[in-house]
């Protein structure tokens, strides 16, 4: 198809992109199965199902069908059997069930279990499935086997923990996060842990004999900093035992091949040091072994995925996974815009390359041989494949073809990726998007856009809202300013205690360097950034007059409201890097909110927020409006029902739409001046 034939992209295409949200290949290296998204226009419903790829055929296949969302699916060691999660006969939530890998009629296995399950896996010798689960809390249970007591909803809610909500859940349950066994032939599934503490992460013993999880034991949990520490408990029950670790933060731990020592991620920091990157432990079963090791630090490289995009991006990151021989690890990375895939040498500590060709590789899972590698791979004009590499050659062979009859129709522009000195002669990295059938002799408006956390980066993944705002005439410019990952310690730790400064001046000199562009009009350009991104387009608006128009989304304004009422709670000090509380060090958190500047600014300002947002929670939007409105600013407000921080990557289709429409009629408005 020529390039003239193509048409540019439209909000209205994220009814037609399927998302891939997990895979994995068969012990025998035979197979993958994986799971496949798609939203129906009509009643804005997603359903999963799950497809099944024989790697000799090469032809994937719809395994499973229906209304529901089938997910999670993973493989029994003999290969025979899918184990996966499915919404199907449940109004809220999901069951596992077993599927024979031949096909067949899927198989309840945990409807005994009333409540949330989280991660599970099977046993070495696959008669089993250990089970991370949640009991529903007795009066939730009391109201929905009672219809009137269903009908008149809660009517209270007792809190003692200062963490009582999370992002994309809601209000927390009394009952904690416990480890089950679950018996493959008969379904029984039996509690092995109990008590006032959550447990999770759970994985096997190469032997079988026990379990690893993670948890946090301490009395005041949610008034102290510290990670959850690991845990070892019989597979059949019983007392368990703490394994030295570290202290600071932990995830996804894994036993080496002989079941003498585990890898896992953490964190270094301490207190404020969330800069610091995550890295790769190392520590013995039994302490007489040797000393906890710590073994990435010295190469100054985020270990995981933490590159943004709003479609499609690869799911999070693989644990850290063992080869055969306990020799090395392999392990994602963050890295300059991209996401390379590594391997670590345990020996000398030497970290050598399995993928890397520039694009962001997400999950990965590797076959019982080690002779084949699954992985997610992901580009800037292209959500998600998946691929397949020979640890052997070295070759790398796409498997999918998912949205590839759409995305040949569209004209994306062109996309610049480029390497400019910031203010203090410091390396910043950044991408133009220039809009189809671009013309260097004419002058475009154009939008700045700033990424959320900041602990994140922009870079070589698929962004279907810049497409969107490119189709209309608008250049799109991004980059990684100081604050975020990617770019070394250094580069993150530049604003700690420091909102607003050195990322700040990172932002107008990208801002300068993309003015002086000739096809750029610098009178007409936007601002706009969601969450941390949101932040940052308060503060600049509140610093500069530059922009003509601005958007912040999900954003915070007021660190001082935003403490203990985020579900980050209080530990916002410690992501921003305050020393104390509100009232003990109002000065900081004043000194680093939007809302401190909101009398210097003048820019025409739209809000969107989601009405359910937890994390940002949606004060922080409409008091930052409000303040607005009061000043006599050109201002709008944009709230969105029953939609969380995660909006612009998971919301339902009408409502992405919507946003995207109200941020174009904004810009378009103040950019283009288009009533």
């Amino acid at each position: 198809m020529s390039t003239t034939s193509k048409r540019p992209m439209a909000a209205e295409d994220l009814y037609q992109l399927q998302l891939l949200t997990g895979a994995e290949l068969s012990p025998d290296g035979r197979a993958v199965i994986y799971s496949l998204q798609q939203v129906d226009s009509k009643d804005e419903k997603k359903t999963c199902h799950l497809w099944y790829l024989d790697l000799e055929e090469g032809e994937p296949r719809q395994f499973t069908f229906g209304k529901q969302s089938d997910t999670g699916a993973r493989w029994s060691p003999d290969s025979r059997t899918i184990a996966f999660l499915s919404s199907r006969g449940e109004e809220n939530g999901s069951r596992l069930f077993l599927i024979p890998a031949g096909g067949g009629e899927a198989r309840p296995l945990t409807e005994a279990l009333d409540g949330r399950i989280g991660d599970f896996e099977w046993s070495p010798d696959g008669s089993r499935l250990v089970v991370n689960f949640q009991k529903k809390d007795p009066d939730e249970k009391e109201r929905e086997e009672d219809g009137q007591k269903k009908k008149l909803g809660v009517i209270d809610r007792r809190i003692t923990r200062a963490f009582y909500r999370t992002e994309g859940v809601g209000y927390e349950p009394q009952e904690k996060w416990h480890i089950w066994m679950v018996d493959v032939a008969t379904g029984e599934a039996v509690q092995i842990t109990d008590g006032e503490y959550d447990e999770t992460n759970p994985t096997w013993s190469p032997d079988g004999r026990h379990i690893l999880f993670l948890s946090r034991r301490v009395p005041d949990w949610d008034r102290e900093f510290g990670g959850a520490n690991l845990y070892l408990v019989p597979a059949e029950g019983g007392d368990m035992r703490q394994v030295p670790a570290h202290e600071g933060n932990k995830s996804s731990p894994r036993f080496s091949p002989d079941g003498r020592w585990i890898a896992y991620f953490g964190g270094r920091f301490s207190p404020g040091s969330w800069w610091q990157n995550t890295v790769l432990f190392v520590t013995p079963v039994d302490p007489a072994d040797g000393e906890v090791r710590e073994l990435t630090s010295r190469h100054d490289i985020e270990l995981g995925c933490s590159t943004l995009g709003d479609f499609g991006s690869p799911p999070p990151q693989s644990p850290p996974t063992w080869s055969a021989d306990g020799r090395t690890i392999y392990t994602n990375a963050t890295r300059h815009g991209g996401g390379p895939l590594l391997r670590l040498r345990l020996a000398d500590g030497e970290i050598e390359t399995v993928v890397d060709d520039g694009t962001v590789i997400g999950y990965f899972n590797l076959d019982r041989a080690q002779e084949k590698l699954l992985y997610f791979k992901a580009t800037p004009i292209d959500p998600c494949q998946l691929y397949l590499h020979d640890l052997s050659s070295g070759e790398n062979r796409c498997l999918t073809a998912v949205n590839r009859e759409l995305l040949s129709q569209i004209d994306f522009g062109q996309i610049e990726e480029v390497w400019f000195k910031g203010p203090a002669d410091n390396d910043l990295q950044g991408w133009i998007l220039t809009p189809p059938d671009f013309d260097p002799n004419k002058s475009y408006p154009s939008i700045l856009y700033i990424h959320g956390g900041p602990l994140t980066q922009y870079g070589r993944t698929f962004m279907h809202e810049f497409y969107v705002l490119a189709a209309r005439g608008y250049v799109v410019f991004y980059t990684n300013p100081r604050g975020g990952q990617g770019y070394g310690e250094a580069h993150a730790k530049a604003i700690s205690g420091r909102w607003g400064t050195a990322d700040y001046e990172d932002l107008m000199a990208w801002t300068d360097f993309v003015g002086q562009k000739p096809f750029i009009d610098p009178e007409r350009m936007g601002v706009c950034g969601g969450s941390y991104g949101g932040y940052m387009t308060g503060m600049i608006i509140g610093m500069t007059d530059h922009f003509k128009a601005a958007v912040p989304q999900r954003m915070v304004s007021n660190l001082i409201s935003f403490h203990g009422t985020s579900d980050f709670n209080w530990g916002v000090k410690y992501l921003v890097g305050i020393d104390g509380e509100p009232w003990n060090n109002l000065e900081d958190y004043w000194r680093m909110s939007p809302i401190s500047l909101v009398g210097n600014v003048r820019t025409p300002t739209l809000v969107i927020h989601s009405e359910g947002d937890l994390r940002c929670p949606h004060e922080q939007g409409e008091q930052y409006f409000v303040a607005l409105r009061l000043r006599g600013i050109d201002t709008e407000l944009v709230l969105f029902p029953g939609e969380n921080h995660g909006l612009s990557r998971g919301g339902r289709t009408d409502r992405r739409i919507a946003r995207m429409n109200h941020i174009a009629r904004w810009f378009d408005l103040y950019l283009k001046n288009e009533a």
